[in-house]
């Protein structure tokens, strides 16, 4: 098996998405240990992109049991990732609760099952996380929830059924 480390020390968004999924595959096929993988992990999010190329398909693909799992060197990395962990895992518990009205609404259960699985995923990082930190930032977004919303620049906020339904599964992640 040859070495599997990222040749960049800035992988791009795509870049690290590949990373990502080779390592994933490689880890269920047990090619990986679960703390190598970890602290490769850790490398990876590192950088902005690195983060979000690592959750976007982490959190998204149905085949990658990782996040399901959530092996504890994992854990303990994620840990140690503090603040921008949290971060990216509550935006992403947001954006997929809100998805999962606007599938309902479309009639795509294929898409709302898919939010949904994210959004699950989200709950049990964040369970598992700084417990103070998660709080604090889960108190911030509940505070702001009005002046968030679905697009990029936030120009078209939640409406009321998302913002009740981000309510919901955020309540969640203290049981």
């Amino acid at each position: 098996m040859d070495k599997k480390t990222t040749t960049s020390e800035k992988p791009s968004f795509y870049q690290s998405i590949d990373i990502a999924t080779q390592w994933c595959k490689d880890w269920e096929q047990e090619l990986l240990s679960d703390e190598v993988l970890a602290d490769r992990i850790a490398e990876l999010v590192k950088t902005k992109n690195g983060l979000r190329g690592f959750f976007a398909y982490a959190l998204s693909d149905i085949n990658c049991s990782l996040l399901d799992k959530l092996p504890s060197s994992l854990i303990f990395k994620f840990v140690e990732g503090g603040e921008q962990i949290v971060e990216i895992t509550l935006k992403n518990l947001i954006m997929s609760s809100a998805q999962i009205i606007n599938h309902q609404r479309d009639k795509n259960p294929e898409y709302e099952e898919i939010s949904s699985n994210i959004s699950d995923r989200c709950i049990n990082i964040l369970k598992v996380l700084d417990t103070k930190l998660v709080n604090n930032k889960v108190n911030m977004i509940l505070d702001n929830l009005d002046n968030l919303g679905n697009s990029i620049n936030n120009s078209k906020n939640y409406d009321l059924k998302q913002k009740e339904f981000i309510r919901e599964k955020i309540s969640k992640i203290a049981k």
